[in-house]
């Protein structure tokens, strides 16, 4: 049964206050999604716990991922349960739940594996609100904006999401620095203001569609896309004597089965009366083409953003005179040309779009993406800082000129019963590319590393004085470790060798192996050898997503 409008006609009054609260919710979410990253050594620290001990690895990959996989899977469902019980009832709660579980992470009570544990299941509770935020919306714009608008106001509610993953980055290295539970901390102000906030003001001003829950469409699109996402995190570890686990059965398994359950999501959603997603609307050229979209340069960016990280804190940076532990403050500072371009361009690309179409600005935005993942592929690994700027700056607002407009197109494209679960699949896309990315990218560089890295250890340490049964230890062990000690702030010559080994050296050489340069220059050539392969695949992905958006074609805007 449908219901008509709930409330009076919009007004221009609430329209705004619709965009100010949505968009304080997408700048929470996204900064709570990137501002752990930068914060890990600090959290792990504090909680007495070694990420990078061989049993340790799985507790810092799902620190990572945890809140990207549920972010994933469960947009789509809850979209379409805001269809039909009321966007704002589900974005409402969505506010709620995540500023109680960002108190609960404050308030980590355990240590070591248990503090891990805890603070992973309640980002999982976290990434379950963030999703109910994400998943209504730009829903809950579509509906409040008329159809003129629409691009300005999409532009500004995806540019401040876009904008918070990178801020996140330089937010948690402020406030690792003074205390790792201020990380959560910040949260929880913005959580509680608000949710009030959304309480007060917001109302229903789309059409509900009761119906009853696919529940069979339900739970194997939420099974089978968890599956397919974790065990990509697990294809990242050691198995087996490989440096990656792309062989394990349970990997394997895990992938066949997801797309076993995946397919069967399709077959059901083509039966039932009422399903979860209407799978006609891929047979919108405008929704299609620009999800298609939306998924490849998901997967570009993500890659993009974990490689430039670790290539700013475990080469870079030391380079040029940095501490290693304060690595992860000063890459979330240096990457800030890349927020400024999604500050520059997603407002006015959005605004612009409404009166010229989508198609222009997505996919100019797209070469210039495309553009800046070449430029990145062939600056040498020592590379001046202007120009490095220059192609993050140029990134940042390639990608705010494509992401403002693609979402007003997709948006607009599908008609107003159907914009939640609209909704949810666009961020499904996106968050799915960001795993995706990280699954995909890090596995293309540890091989890398596997086949270089082993014999430039070993000669690097022996030539140091450090003795060779050592040096064939630490070289043989899963280049992953050294990848995350570099990631996490650590020296990884000093975590790999630790305490007794360096003190059996003279002193001389224990100051080379310990200082700035020595890791960085050891693992330059692998590390550029693995770049290559990343950046000339995440430029191909943004060429193919250029080709979809100018498939996009022209649609009629629904009011």
């Amino acid at each position: 049964m449908s219901a008509a409008v709930l409330d009076p006609p919009k007004t221009d009054r609430y329209k705004w206050v619709a965009l100010s609260n949505t968009t304080l919710g997408m700048l929470m979410a996204t900064i709570d999604g990137s501002i752990v990253i930068i914060s890990l050594p600090a959290i792990f620290r504090g909680i007495g716990l070694d990420p990078l001990a061989p049993g340790n690895i799985g507790y810092l990959l799902w620190m990572i991922m945890g809140y990207l996989l549920v972010s994933a899977v469960l947009v789509v469902a809850l979209g379409r349960l805001g269809d039909m019980f009321g966007r704002v009832r589900m974005y409402n709660s969505g506010f709620l739940i995540f500023a109680l579980a960002s108190i609960a992470l404050s308030f980590d009570p355990f240590h070591a594996a248990g503090g891990a544990l805890w603070l992973i299941g309640w980002r999982i509770v976290q990434a379950f609100g963030g999703a109910m935020l994400t998943a209504n919306s730009a829903a809950i714009l579509t509906d409040a904006f008329p159809a003129r608008q629409r691009g300005m106001a999409l532009g500004i509610n995806q540019m401040t999401a876009l904008a918070g993953q990178f801020l996140g980055l330089l937010l948690g290295g402020l406030l690792a620095a003074w205390d790792w539970r201020a990380v959560f901390w910040v949260s929880v102000p913005v959580g509680v203001v608000g949710t009030i906030w959304s309480y007060r003001s917001l109302r229903e001003t789309g059409e509900r569609h009761r119906a009853p829950v696919d529940w069979a469409g339900n739970v194997t699109f939420a099974a089978g896309t968890a599956l397919i996402l974790a065990s990509m995190t697990y294809g990242i570890q050691p198995y087996g004597g490989h440096p990656t686990g792309w062989t394990s059965p349970r990997v394997l398994g895990g992938i066949g089965l997801g797309v076993a359950l995946l397919i069967a999501f399709v077959v059901i959603e083509s039966r039932v009366a009422h399903p979860m997603f209407r799978l006609a609307l891929f047979k919108v050229r405008a929704f299609a083409a620009g999800n298609l979209a939306a998924l490849l340069v998901a997967v570009a960016r993500g890659g993009m953003q974990f490689m430039l990280i670790i290539w700013l804190q475990g080469i870079w940076l030391p380079l040029h005179g940095y501490k290693f532990e304060d690595t992860p403050l000063w890459a979330g500072i240096f990457m800030l040309p890349l927020t400024a371009g999604f500050l520059i361009a997603g407002p006015v690309s959005g605004y612009l779009s409404d009166r010229f179409g989508a198609r222009l600005f997505s996919t100019t935005g797209l070469l210039l993406v495309a553009a800046a993942f070449a430029g990145l592929l062939l600056i040498p690994i020592d590379f001046p800082y202007p120009l490095f700027a220059s192609l993050l700056l140029l990134s940042g607002l390639g990608q705010g000129m494509f992401s403002a407009p693609n979402t007003a197109a997709i948006m607009s494209s599908v008609p107003a019963g159907q914009r939640g679960v609209a909704s949810g699949m666009r961020s499904t896309f996106q968050n799915a590319g960001m795993s995706l990315s990280i699954g995909v990218f890090f596995s293309l560089m540890v091989a890398g590393l596997a086949r270089a890295l082993p014999e430039t250890l070993t000669s690097g340490l022996t030539a140091q004085g450090v003795p060779p049964d050592v040096a064939g230890h630490v070289a043989s062990l899963p280049p992953v470790s050294t990848l995350f000690a570099a990631f996490l702030g650590s020296n990884p010559v000093e975590h790999l060798l630790g305490g007794p080994v360096l003190a059996a050296l003279p002193p001389q050489n224990v100051a080379t192996l310990t200082g700035h340069e020595f890791f960085p220059h050891l693992i330059a050539t692998p590390f550029h050898d693995g770049l290559v392969v990343v950046f000339g695949a995440a430029t191909i992905m943004t060429l193919l997503a250029t080709v979809a958006s100018a498939s996009r074609g022209r649609h009629v805007r629904q009011q």
